[in-house]
């Protein structure tokens, strides 16, 4: 009997020793020094770990978005005891820093959400070309983390006269709540980069670089193509022009080679032949331009092409046109004909109608032959 007893005393011990060594391996909770939530308040289970079933019980509101915010470590147990936790492991914190994660948007985000928004419509182009200034100034804007959707535009408003737009947001997030709505209201205009002259140009100003600098302006102010730095630079402009001015391919010129009542080299060329005189431009012109220059020896006006600075080039015929007739000689000496070419100089430079004249101008041939022999 009593053997009995002892077995199932025995026994009951061994049935009771394997739960109460399974309460000492039970984690006590524990303080954490940095803590980090993505909601609007902050909870049992945010501060302490193996909270168990407190852990969704709030305690404290969470800082702003985007910042962290201290609480002392006596603050803290303070009002867990009063949730009724208690022997929290705190070790040698002193302090817990509480951190509200947030989703930043810049600024220049929400102009790129609202550009993309309008582009290639309304008669707008492309969103890199359109300007927008908002009504009131929209510096960085923090959501909550849980937005992580795009900006979605969901009403997209705008006038293109006044140049007013009024675009709704949609921002959807992680839970099932419904999306955050944003709001945007201002102007948007469509700009092109264009040359801007940085002083008074004259209408004879060659422009350099230091003349131009490139802006961006609304299209509607430079109303054709606008022209760009490079292609700019070397030109000059069909009128004179102020600074500040944007300035447009159709205001661009190639510069005068030559210019009215400019002295000139007037070249004569026909086949063969090549001479100048000195002359007088009777009007302005680019390279590759005709213009009429005055013949300073002859006194007579002529017609050529522009081939360089203060150069005018009055071209003679091609080497298919007539050539002057023949002179028969019968002469059994070779006749020198210098003199000949001497004389076409002459008449070149004294008294040219047109280049005409110039290529029918040649130099005398002379046919040489043997003179029969007398017979006896």
């Amino acid at each position: 009997m009593i053997r009995a007893t002892l077995a199932a005393i025995s026994t009951l011990l061994a049935l009771a020793l394997p739960a109460a060594a399974a309460d000492d391996f039970i984690a006590a909770p524990t303080l954490r020094a940095s803590v980090t939530v993505t909601s609007d308040v902050v909870r049992i289970g945010d501060l302490i770990d193996n909270a168990g079933s407190a852990a969704l019980i709030p305690v404290y509101r969470s800082p702003d978005l985007g910042t962290t915010g201290t609480l002392t470590t006596g603050q803290v147990l303070s009002v867990l005891r009063a949730k009724q936790v208690i022997g929290v492991m705190t070790g040698d914190i002193k302090e817990v820093q509480v951190t509200r994660l947030a989703r930043t948007l810049a600024s220049k985000d929400i102009e790129n959400a609202v550009a993309a928004a309008l582009e290639r419509r309304f008669g707008l182009g492309d969103a890199a070309n359109i300007t927008i200034t908002f009504d009131r100034s929209v510096a960085e804007m923090r959501l909550d983390a849980s937005n992580s959707g795009v900006l979605q535009p969901v009403a997209t408003r705008y006038d293109a006269r006044s140049t007013r737009f009024d675009i709704a947001f949609e921002i959807a997030n992680d839970g099932n709540a419904a999306p955050s709505k944003l709001r945007f209201t201002g102007t948007a205009i469509e700009t092109v980069e264009v040359a801007v002259l940085t002083r008074d140009i004259d209408r004879a100003d060659l422009l350099k670089s230091s003349d131009l600098s490139l802006e961006r302006r609304p299209k509607a102010e430079v109303a054709s193509e606008p022209a760009s730095r490079d292609r700019s630079i070397g030109m000059q402009l069909r009128r004179a022009m102020r600074a500040g001015t944007p300035i447009r391919a159709a205001d661009l010129v190639k510069p005068d080679f030559v210019v009215r009542d400019q002295a000139v080299t007037i070249i004569y060329q026909v086949p063969g032949l090549y001479l100048t005189t000195r002359g007088k431009a009777n009007e302005s012109g680019a390279e590759g331009d005709t213009v009429s220059v005055l013949n300073l020896h002859s006194k007579r006006t002529l017609t050529g092409i522009v081939t360089g600075r203060g150069q005018v080039t009055v071209q003679g015929a091609s080497q298919s046109a007539p050539m002057a007739p023949a002179v028969e000689q019968t002469s059994s000496v070779k006749r020198d004909p210098v003199p000949a070419a001497a004389a076409l100089a002459q008449s070149l430079v004294q008294a040219p109608a047109s280049a005409a004249e110039i290529a029918q101008a040649q130099i005398p041939q002379v046919r040489l032959s043997q003179a029969p022999a007398k017979s006896e």
